[in-house]
């Protein structure tokens, strides 16, 4: 921990690399840095500023490049999921969603993604708000509302550039998520972001957005909603007997064979005495067939749609169960992130 003179020492140097105001300390600013450490390894940082009471506050977000380079197997994909996963994102068109909160790994499931697709032949078109990692076999854009540059004309532009995928950075209004749709179904393979609690909740967002159901039916291919938790330590990680009580709390109903013990957080050296290293997703992967086509064809609640789904997808319950049975992570961790 910094005293408050050191800390805000820190916090000057940051908005210096930052090319931020150093003396504006009254509105909240935006930077980023980029360095390329002594390991070869290119590390980017967003760093946003926020006047408060107790002087100024920074939060410094660090994006690894080399993420994006890696195989699809870290995001934590079962098996099973990876292979709907990579059937979804080698077909020739649709839109692809993928949701969660801020922070919840949106980007680096994108970037990871598009990497994997990204060969010569094929021209990648994403528009972003920020860029937050450069890629170099992408052609990224950075969306400049104040000048009409926004998502809705870059799909626009984008169309005119004989893409073959086109990454959104969000979904945020009607014209988006209109050209989203209709870029997907003139042959292009469409990827997009957006902030809901749960991939069902993905269909009530853009039926609220002023999108008709059969639109949405007609250009959706998939929806990956996921969550981060930590990953527990394999050092210092300890057993503990399993709790049929809590099982069934992160179950909510489904069912997954309850395994003979947990584990639990300790801490050690490895770990720098937290119990956890590093972190993992949990998350539920929807294909959307026929038979979810035709419920939600049938504007049915959001309440109604996850329980008339049920059994039609894993849900983040049952694949967050899953890590907790593997000992990946603790079950108190998924309880933080699950809906």
């Amino acid at each position: 921990r910094f005293d408050n003179e050191a800390l805000m020492m820190v916090i000057a140097r940051f908005k210096i690399l930052g090319d931020m105001k150093l003396d504006e300390k009254r509105k909240p600013q935006d930077g980023g840095i980029k360095r390329t450490l002594d390991n070869g390894k290119q590390v980017e940082m967003r760093l946003s500023t926020l006047p408060t009471n107790f002087g100024e506050k920074m939060v410094v977000r660090i994006f690894d490049k080399n993420v994006a380079g890696q195989d699809l197997n870290f995001i934590g994909f079962a098996p099973e999921d990876l292979k709907t996963w990579e059937t979804l994102i080698n077909e020739p068109q649709g839109l692809i969603l993928v949701t969660g909160p801020t922070g919840s790994g949106k980007t680096t499931t994108l970037y990871t993604t598009l990497n994997k697709v990204a060969t010569p032949d094929v021209n990648v078109c994403t528009a972003e708000d920020p860029v937050e990692m450069e890629i170099d076999a992408f052609n990224q854009v950075q969306v400049n509302p104040q000048i009409g540059l926004t998502f809705a004309e870059c799909i626009r532009s984008f169309l005119r550039q004989d893409p073959d995928i086109i990454m959104v950075g969000e979904i945020r209004d009607f014209e988006t998520g209109e050209m989203a749709i209709q870029s997907s179904l003139t042959g292009h393979l469409v990827f997009s972001t957006l902030h809901t609690n749960g991939a069902l909740a993905t269909i009530q967002r853009l039926v609220d957005l002023g999108l008709p159901t059969f639109l949405i039916n007609s250009s959706l291919s998939g929806i990956l909603a996921q969550r981060l938790v930590k990953r527990l330590c394999n050092h210092c990680k300890k057993e503990v007997p399993a709790s049929a009580d809590k099982w069934a709390t992160l179950l909510d109903g489904e069912v997954l064979p309850m395994p003979e013990k947990f584990f639990e957080p300790v801490g050690c050296e490895e770990c720098k005495n937290t119990g956890f290293s590093g972190r993992l997703c949990v998350y539920e992967l929807v294909r959307m067939d026929d038979k979810i086509k035709k419920v939600i064809h049938s504007d049915v609640e959001i309440s109604e749609l996850r329980e008339k789904t049920r059994g039609m997808y894993r849900s983040i319950r049952v694949n967050g169960a899953r890590k907790v049975a593997n000992g990946e992570t603790s079950l108190e961790e998924v309880l933080k992130v699950v809906y």
